[in-house]
């Protein structure tokens, strides 16, 4: 067996890592921005790369709602002293269980995603 090629498996979770934690920071930025009054935005944006980041997984949504959502609270809750920026993580926990419950269900159902062209 050659060690020296890497499978999907051993880069997926490592790359899904850096993917839910750019959609994070960027969307907290985003939001910490001084002009940026849409909460809604930042809230779909949120339960959207949750659950684009769980179902690609397959698993462990919790951990994809926290690489996402963390970051919102993070930047917000120093600038303004105020913690309600907490509930990003509550969005982010939305997106990742519908994306993980996607996940679960496309894969009991034995549908397989489309094959990428060689």
């Amino acid at each position: 067996m050659d060690r020296g090629i890497a499978t999907p498996h051993r880069w997926r979770q490592p790359l899904l890592t850096v993917i839910a934690i750019t959609f994070g920071l960027a969307i907290a930025w985003v939001d910490s921005r001084p002009g940026w009054d849409d909460t809604g935005i930042t809230a779909v944006s949120l339960v959207t790369a949750g659950a684009i980041t769980s179902a690609l997984s397959g698993h462990r949504p919790l951990l994809w709602a926290v690489l996402v959502g963390v970051w919102t609270p993070l930047l917000e809750i120093p600038a303004s002293g105020e913690a309600a920026s907490v509930i990003a993580l509550g969005f982010a926990l939305a997106g990742s269980l519908l994306g993980f419950g996607l996940a679960r269900l496309m894969s009991r159902s034995g549908a397989q995603p489309p094959a990428a062209p060689r």
